[in-house]
């Protein structure tokens, strides 16, 4: 993972990395709150040598002074002085006890020596430092005696008094703090890499290239309301799900720059993903950019496009297929563009069959020369082999993904079932992506072409608001008013 990688992670996971820090801080701040204070006294001690203050004797003594120091600073928890600073104190702990709370230090090239005592009470902590400096300098005194008698050549004595401490020296509130949110952070860092590193779903175009290096023909904001209004027709001109869609076809336009690709597949992997939506509004793109365009519902086991167009499914592309009427005789307009549909018809119980056979292809055939673009609704790869059957005689695929639906296994296991039979990938599209973060794809632009389109695009609009407001005005319209079978030579039966 590059950088960029990281960053888009993070910003994937922000959500959980910001709860997981401010849970840190929290236990910081708990951890502050429950801990009892523990309050530290210091006192500080001169380590002299008695002489006759001659400079050569000053200097002997001052070097051996700092020789002792060390000496005196590990004597300190010893027996030998604590012991009687407890019984001076009346306290009921042992030497090893008092130990545990009392640190003595010095600083190097010097001949003083600090001792600090922890203790829950501020007066103590004082008496006890206090005490044990007051014992060190006696039992010095008593080992550095001479045994022949006379006075010890070492005096130590307190410059620093211990004193109560006015605020306690633990816990450090501020601290906790910090470490809670330096904690909460890099744990909520790393559980967003765990989590970005064994989720395998495809979320946006970073995903896609990590499987396929297939051109991204778009990208489909998810529209809550798309449930309601899936159509292009039925969401504003200048909205971005309006835009992607006329990006969609201006994209496949140039993914198709040699023309040979009439006829259009548009499927997914596993449903819900959003491919029947996707190839109904691309072919109301294409015709309202001015082409005659023909959208087949090759989906015979989960038929959508009638529904969402407010058409009749009973006789359609089955009904080609099985002899009992002309082709010519099924297509049904919508709208005011030069739009035609073939419904599903009667769902049959030979799927696979009807979509590969000849009969399928010769009709495939014929629409490609009456139509000047055909977008073919196909079932999802992966459940059945319809898709890539049909595959086979079209002149393009497109593989709509939808974000969060599928994993990059899935994606891969699409591709090879199509690069299986040979089919031409004219590109994906990326649906259901979200409008902000990341993973979201949108347009900073507006071209020429959307301007000049808008105005068409609001009659569209309005045509389709009065054909789905009144569906049995409209299914009467659309059963009875077909092209005549004399503007669409077919030869299939």
């Amino acid at each position: 993972m590059d950088l960029r990688e990281y960053l888009r992670t993070f910003r994937r996971n922000w959500t959980l990395i910001v709860a997981v820090t401010l849970a840190g801080l929290l236990a910081g701040g708990t951890y502050s709150i429950l801990t009892k204070p523990t309050y530290t006294a210091e006192t500080q001690l001169f380590v002299a040598i008695q002489s006759s203050g001659s400079v050569q004797e000053l200097q002997q003594g001052n070097t051996f002074s700092q020789a002792r120091v060390q000496s005196y600073v590990k004597t300190v928890s010893s027996p030998v002085v604590l012991q009687p600073a407890i019984d001076s104190l009346g306290l009921a702990v042992s030497p090893q006890d008092l130990a545990a709370r009392i640190k003595a230090t010095t600083d190097p090239n010097t001949v003083l020596i600090t001792i600090s005592v922890q203790d829950s009470s501020a007066v103590q902590a004082a008496a006890t430092a206090q005490a044990v400096a007051d014992s060190l300098i006696k039992a010095v005194d008593t080992l550095e005696k001479p045994k022949t008698g006379g006075t010890s050549p070492v005096s130590l004595s307190v410059i620093t008094p211990a004193t109560a401490p006015t605020s306690p020296s633990a816990p450090n509130t501020k601290i906790n703090l910090l470490l809670g949110l330096l904690v909460g952070l890099a744990v909520g860092a790393g559980v967003s890499l765990l989590r970005s590193t064994l989720d395998t779903r495809i979320r946006g175009e970073a995903d896609v290239r990590r499987v396929t290096d297939a051109p991204l023909l778009g990208g489909i904001s998810f529209d809550p309301a798309a449930t309601r209004k899936p159509l292009l027709t039925q969401t504003a001109t200048q909205s971005p799900r309006a835009e992607s869609f006329r990006q969609l076809r201006t994209n496949l336009q140039f993914a198709n720059v040699t023309g040979h690709a009439k006829s259009v597949l548009v499927t997914s992997s596993l449903p819900g993903e959003g491919k029947s939506t996707t190839a109904t509004n691309l072919a109301i793109a294409l015709a309202q950019a001015g082409n005659s365009v023909c959208l087949i519902d090759a989906d015979l086991r989960r038929p959508m496009v009638h529904d969402y167009l407010g058409l009749d499914r009973n006789a359609g592309l089955t009904t080609a297929l099985v002899g009992t009427a002309h082709v010519n005789d099924l297509l049904q307009p919508w709208g005011e563009d030069d739009l035609h549909v073939l419904t599903s018809g009667q769902i049959p119980p030979n799927p696979s069959e009807l979509l590969g056979s000849e009969d399928m292809a010769r009709l495939i055939a014929g629409l490609e020369g009456a139509f000047d673009s055909i977008v073919i609704d196909a079932p999802p790869l992966l459940p059945v082999t319809d898709a890539a059957v049909l595959s086979r005689h079209v002149g393009g695929a497109v593989l709509v993904i939808g974000s969060q639906k599928i994993s990059q296994q899935d994606l891969e296991k699409s591709l090879s079932a199509l690069d299986l039979v040979g089919a031409n990938l004219l590109g994906v599209v990326l649906n259901r992506l979200p409008i902000k973060g990341p993973d979201a794809y949108s347009y900073s632009y507006y071209s020429n072409e959307q301007v000049s389109e808008a105005p068409s695009s609001r009659r569209e609009a309005s045509a389709t608001s009065r054909v789905r407001s009144t569906p049995e005005v409209s299914q009467g319209e659309t059963t009875t008013t077909y092209r005549s079978p004399s503007k669409f030579p077919l030869g299939h039966n």
